[in-house]
């Protein structure tokens, strides 16, 4: 009997307003900027590329090629795709190194 598999795509896991702000904590903490371009990608896919480039005040091409791993969004960007997700964008200090 041969095992069918399916490809797994986190968008179908980013179904609520948590899950989302989770996700894009997770990208932040790790500090890679692709993977944070990425994971806002990720979520722009899940609540509609166009909607969130709309409101974004983007294109929805330059959504695409700027929220992918090899993407370097401007901070304007980042700030628009946010705000598109209802998140803001917060500093905190890091913790000094014992």
């Amino acid at each position: 009997m041969t095992l069918k598999t399916t490809k797994w795509d986190v968008i179908e896991h980013l179904d609520s307003d948590e899950a989302i702000v989770h996700y894009i904590e997770a990208a932040l903490e790790e500090g890679d900027s692709g993977l944070i371009a990425a994971a806002l990608g990720d979520v722009a896919r899940a609540r509609g590329m166009t909607e969130t480039a709309k409101i974004a005040g983007v294109t929805r091409e330059a959504l695409y090629r700027s929220l992918n791993e090899t993407g370097d969004p401007r901070l304007s960007t980042v700030v628009g795709v946010l705000k598109a997700f209802g998140i803001t964008l917060s500093a905190k200090p890091t913790q000094a190194a014992e």
